[in-house]
């Protein structure tokens, strides 16, 4: 008898082992298939990584304007002494120049553009000119003080679109979503870093300028200056310049694609921060 009770006994926790094992396996079942179907909501417990963080808006209003001399075609603006050193493309009419940019009249001019020759970004760093060229590889070198012949010139692998430079290195930008960090004595790149906006890269990074520790950047072909800190790559803020030129110059007509904003120049003596266009009739002083 106590054999059949021990028998019965067994027989009851094994049947209670059982029924306790599939309520677990149920329950287990059911939490899987809710986390499954919540999934496919967008609840308040699913961590969303693409959330898109706006950029800051950069406000400005036009302090001034001045007239551009519409033979210009503009890619590289720099402050110097007062005066406007001004770098020009387009094939054959290529030209690094001094301007008053007060009143647009130029007051010298080197032409340097060949049927091969297309002339890009400038940049100013310890009394030096750096002039890249588009697709001939070729860095040209002047004296500050003397534009009538450069006094070197190295070779970039890369196109050569927009140039500026920090406080040890130029910045060059070749259209891509790079900025390339350049040593200025042999030309020699030490370091790249890619420009991003939410992750997502930034492409047509073309005129440069180095402002209290970060790259403004035209893209080409839109009305957008785009603030980059050089440390990360990362887009910080964004100025929209549309209807800019209209709005000042109504009666001007630009080409479509080709006649677009582009020209960053800054002076830290005076906080003047100009931009303009390729063969805009105007500049445009901005204060933001």
């Amino acid at each position: 008898m106590l054999t059949g009770l021990l028998h019965q006994n067994s027989s009851l926790l094994l049947l209670i082992s059982l029924f306790t094992m599939n309520k677990f396996f149920a329950l287990a079942a059911l939490l899987v298939l809710a986390a499954c179907n919540g999934n496919d909501k967008d609840g308040p417990d699913v961590i969303d990584n693409s959330i898109v963080k706006s950029i800051p808006v950069i406000a400005y209003t036009v302090r001034a304007e001045y007239p551009h001399d519409t033979s210009a075609y503009t890619q590289g603006l720099e402050f110097h002494n007062g005066k406007l050193i001004e770098g020009t493309g387009d094939f054959k009419n290529s030209s690094l120049r001094i301007t008053d940019y007060k009143t647009g009249k130029v007051e010298k001019k080197h032409m340097m553009g060949t049927d091969k020759i297309f002339g890009e970004g400038i940049t100013i760093f310890n009394n030096k000119i750096y002039q890249l060229t588009w697709e001939s590889h070729i860095v040209y070198v002047y004296d500050v003080n003397n534009i009538d012949k450069p006094v070197k010139t190295f070779n970039w692998p890369y196109d050569g679109w927009g140039i500026t430079h920090n406080a040890t290195d130029l910045i060059i930008s070749d259209g891509t979503a790079k900025l390339y960090f350049v040593n200025p004595d042999d030309f020699r790149l030490k370091s790249t870093i890619g420009i991003t906006e939410n992750d997502s890269p930034v492409y047509q990074i073309n005129e440069l300028e180095y402002i209290d520790g970060f790259v403004f950047a035209n893209l080409y072909q839109k009305d957008i200056i785009v603030k980059i800190d050089p440390s990360s790559g990362f887009v910080v803020g964004k100025m929209d310049l549309a209807g800019v030129i209209q709005k000042f110059a109504p009666a001007y007509l630009p080409e479509a694609g080709v006649e677009v904003l582009n020209g960053i120049a800054y002076d830290s003596a005076t906080k003047k921060f100009l931009v303009t266009g390729k063969r805009w009739p105007k500049m445009f002083e901005l204060k933001f």
